[in-house]
Order: C-alpha cells, then sequence, then structure tokens
C-alpha cells in the first residue's frame, strides 16, 4: 500500500453531518454561542459602557456636530484546543452491516467531543469563583427553592435581572437551569399559584419563559457515566441568568457572558486506513475555547435543592 494511501484525508460527506450533528440534551451554546474565529490564538474585544453615556446632542444653527471621542477597548486573549478522537470500522463490518458503519462512527465520535464541551461550559458556569460580587448566591437552610414553604424563587430571580442590569445596562435574557432546579421551579407553590387559572396546570418551560419574563429558557438534561459507574448529571441544582445577543444583534459592542470561540472550518471528520489495510479509522477534529468574556453579565443562583 503507498504511503499516499495511509495519510488522513477530510471527508466532505461525513464533516457535512457533523457540522449539522446536534444533541438536545446539550444547551451550552445556550450561554456560549458559537463564534468562528480565523487563529488558534488571539485577542477579543471587551464590552465596555460608551454607548449608555448621556451626552448632549442638540446642535445650533450653523454649529458643528458633536463628536464622540472613542474610548479605548479592553482585549481578552484566547486560546484555541485541538479535541480529537478517532473510531474504528472493520472494512468487513461495514461491507455485511445495514447501517453506514461510517456514519455511525462520526456520530460517536462527533457526540463524544461535543459531551466535553458541554462539561467544560457546565463546570465554568456552576464555579462560584467565576462570578462576580453581588453576582451570585450560594442558597441554604430555607432560602433553597426545594423548600416550598419558605422560599422566594420569584424573588430570586427578579433580583438577579436587576443585579446584571445594574452592570450591564440590560436584564438577563437567557436563563439556564440544571435539571434538579428546573424541577424545583416546576412544583414550587409559588409559581403553580400564578398559572392556577390557565387551562394547563403544569409549569411548562414557554410558561416559565411568560411568568418570569426571560426570552430564553434552557433546561440541561444532559448526562455522563461517573467513575462511579452511574449516570451523573453535567448540570446540577443551579439557575444562571445571563445576557446573551442574539443572533440579529451580536456584535463587539454588544454586552456578552460568553462565546464558544472555534477556529473557521470546524468541526471537520477525517479517515485513513490502517497500516494492514483491514480498517478504516474515522477521526473527528473540533478546535475551540468556552470562553467567559464578560462576567458581569451572568448571575448564579447555586444550590437550589
Amino acid at each position: 500500500m503507498g504511503r499516499m494511501e495511509n495519510l488522513r484525508v477530510i471527508d466532505p460527506v461525513l464533516t457535512e453531518l457533523a457540522r449539522g450533528y446536534s444533541n438536545e440534551s446539550f444547551i451550552s451554546e445556550a450561554l456560549f454561542p458559537l463564534a468562528p474565529v480565523e487563529k488558534e490564538a488571539g485577542k477579543v474585544p471587551q464590552f465596555g459602557k460608551a454607548a449608555f453615556k448621556i451626552r448632549e446632542t442638540e446642535r445650533a444653527v450653523g454649529a458643528d456636530p458633536k463628536r464622540i471621542q472613542p474610548e479605548g477597548r479592553s482585549m481578552i486573549t484566547f486560546q484555541l484546543e485541538e479535541h480529537c478522537i478517532e473510531y474504528p470500522v472493520d472494512k468487513r463490518e461495514q461491507q455485511e452491516s445495514m447501517f453506514d458503519e461510517e456514519e455511525h462512527g462520526m456520530d460517536v465520535s462527533v457526540e463524544t467531543i461535543q459531551l466535553r464541551r458541554e462539561k467544560i461550559a457546565a463546570d465554568l458556569v456552576q464555579d462560584l469563583a467565576n462570578f462576580e460580587s453581588g453576582l451570585k448566591i450560594e442558597l441554604s437552610g430555607t432560602s433553597k427553592i426545594s423548600d416550598y414553604t419558605n422560599s422566594d424563587p420569584i424573588g430570586l430571580i427578579e433580583d438577579a435581572k436587576a443585579a446584571v442590569r445594574a452592570k450591564i445596562g440590560r436584564e438577563p435574557n437567557t436563563m439556564v437551569l440544571g435539571y434538579q432546579a428546573f424541577r424545583d421551579l416546576k412544583f414550587h407553590p409559588q409559581l403553580l399559584e400564578k398559572i392556577k387559572y390557565v387551562m394547563k396546570g403544569v409549569l411548562s418551560v414557554e410558561l416559565m419563559k411568560e411568568l418570569l419574563e426571560i426570552e430564553n429558557i434552557a433546561v440541561g438534561k444532559g448526562v455522563y457515566v461517573a467513575e462511579s459507574g452511574e449516570f451523573a448529571d453535567l448540570w446540577l441544582d443551579n439557575i444562571i441568568l445571563a445576557y446573551v445577543p442574539t443572533a440579529a444583534k451580536k456584535s463587539v459592542y454588544q454586552p456578552a457572558f460568553g462565546y464558544t470561540l472555534r477556529k473557521k472550518e470546524n468541526p471537520a471528520v477525517y479517515k485513513y486506513e490502517t497500516e494492514n489495510g483491514k480498517n478504516v479509522i474515522v477521526q473527528s477534529t473540533d478546535i475551540f475555547q468556552v470562553k467567559i468574556v464578560g462576567s458581569e453579565a451572568a448571575y448564579l443562583i447555586k444550590d437550589t435543592h
């Protein structure tokens, strides 16, 4: 077998499938939307407050217009990392299988990398150390939302929204809840009282959006296998409220909590044969960094249960 036949070659079909692949259980992009970058390292601008300053805009006849003096921009550095995993496909299995084994290998390898990205994001936003003073609270005792007699979840969420607005001039438009935190809210008497006259007696995500006046709500249902061998939640009993620019409004001048910075042309799927010619290796690669770029734009409510 010639040397060139052993080289890793990008597979355009599998790559296209990989770029369209998604897992509905994974919600990290609700907080860290994808942002393509050209290089694996560099700097991104940090949001400033120039747009919120009240300025004299009146102009007298014959006078020159007022002119804004541009402010310097602070920058945040980023360093992408390559994430790569391989899946072997026996050529005999590929010939005999009723399924496309190479596509299955792509599914498994892409899912593995997505799970890793989800874990990185979940760990970042459930760590009190990554939130500024006044933008986090750790619940205990009767303040826990699971205490249906004494807790005040609506008050907690409203206070969190006000705290973010005081920092960036905008209320959070996104709320991410761990599965247990969602259950704590879903069955809380305070919220159920608000919807008792609605035909649906169950507090759905859509009703919660309307009730709490939050544009986007995502529930983290993703799990992983812990060292014990048991399934464990990626998203714990925590609530994160954040401002996340929509695609239509995304701009370096918009405040934002974070981004998934990804090198352009990723993810990609490669294939190559093993030296003995018996197996095809499907290799999935993604180059990214999940990055908090504006810690003032989010609030963490920790330990709801």
